[in-house]
């Protein structure tokens, strides 16, 4: 209390500086984590994609002597790139490792983890982004590639397992995708036909078709329906796609 009786109020002590926490956005979150994970790669060997964010890996292509063309991933600008560990071990049991995958006629030398499905490392190890994630769960359709002449869901497919396949995926369909003569039939017919809206489920579609075309030249719309009825169209845009299916028979060699 000061002389004049009123209350005295204490020295002002030095502020402490206020704490923010650093805003990062989710694609920089997962460079980040990308960038760990090639860190901790172990054993000299084959330079591994690393799963991140970022913008999708550049592959380069490195000739075999003596065999197909080998197509290495490569991590985009400003992530680590590590040798890769051939095989990590776990408590007795394969943690991942290195596996070979044919994919559009190339072949794709990647780490994957055990868990790792194709969907995964397709999209994030060697940068095929055209086939979609949608459920995650062997329902939409979504994810659909061919494998071994068949159509299969990748999210379902493990990546371990698909080793030794033949795999073709959207982006393996045309000859040349600079113009619309170079397209595949079945991707001329989804774009004259009007077939997408969103556009999300087409690439899966497509895939379907492939295979359906492929046991069956000519199908009728019972059968277009059958060979579809793994792809869902949140859209609804059916009528759109059966006829794109059927142009698509209709101009294939």
């Amino acid at each position: 209390m000061d002389s004049d009786g009123g209350s005295q109020s204490p020295p002002e002590a030095d502020a402490e500086p206020e704490r923010t926490r650093p805003i990062i956005s989710r694609r920089e979150f997962l460079v980040g984590a990308g960038a760990g994970v090639a860190a901790s790669a172990a054993a000299v060997g084959v330079v591994t994609a690393v799963q991140g964010g970022a913008k999708p890996q550049v592959v380069t292509t490195v000739p075999a002597a003596g065999g197909p063309a080998v197509a290495v991933a490569v991590p985009p600008p400003g992530v680590a790139i590590a040798p890769a560990a051939t095989v990590k071990q776990g408590t007795g049991a394969v943690a991942e490792k290195q596996i070979n995958l044919k994919v559009n006629g190339r072949i794709y030398k990647v780490v994957a983890q055990a868990r790792a499905t194709l969907a995964d490392v397709l999209r994030y190890q060697i940068g095929l982004t055209g086939t979609k994630i949608g459920c995650n769960r062997g329902e939409c359709g979504a994810c659909t590639v061919i494998m071994d002449g068949k159509n299969v869901y990748s999210c379902t497919q493990m990546a371990f397992a698909s080793e030794g396949k033949e795999i073709l995926t959207v982006e393996g369909l045309a000859s040349d995708q600079s113009r619309f003569e170079g397209l595949h039939p079945i991707q001329q017919g989804f774009i004259l036909k009007d077939a997408p809206q969103c556009g999300f489920c087409m690439s899966g579609q497509m895939m379907s078709t492939y295979a359906l075309l492929h046991a069956t030249p000519k199908p009728d719309l019972d059968q277009i329906r059958q060979g579809l009825s793994g792809n869902i169209c949140r859209c609804g845009n059916y009528n759109h796609l059966w006829d794109a299916v059927a142009w698509a028979a209709d101009h294939s060699a």
